[in-house]
């Protein structure tokens, strides 16, 4: 093995986001929801909070998402605290990952400054 660091906190997290992700597909009933992405968690050094990043499929309000998660978050601390053997549970706190959106935005600039290029296609 190497000499990777990977902190306790940082293995908690994971195991939160995979719990997490499953009980959103199997215990949340919320139309709202729909299909989403847990796509981490950010966990405070002293493991009694976590901001979940989710990202909702395409074509989906995402901020309706959220909301529906943030009113959801004691139901699934809840569920995770019967998951997980944890002294204390976080505290849940969704946001959107915005991260999918932005990569897309900046590389349809690309494409567009590419197009826009009189050269276009040339090595420089």
């Amino acid at each position: 093995m190497g000499n990777t660091v990977y902190s306790r906190s940082t293995r908690v997290a994971d195991q939160i986001q995979r719990e997490i992700a499953l009980l959103v597909v199997l215990e949340v009933a919320d139309p709202r929801v729909g299909d989403v992405t847990v796509s981490g968690v950010d966990l405070s050094p002293d493991l009694r909070h976590a901001k979940v990043l989710v990202t909702p499929a395409r074509g989906t309000d995402g901020d309706a998402t959220v909301t529906a998660l943030n009113r959801a978050a004691g139901f699934l601390r809840s569920r995770l605290g019967r998951r997980v053997r944890m002294r204390r549970v976080p505290r849940l706190v969704f946001e959107h990952d915005r991260t999918l959106e932005h990569a897309l935005h900046i590389d349809a600039l690309i494409d567009a400054a590419l197009e826009a290029s009189p050269a276009a296609g040339e090595p420089c």
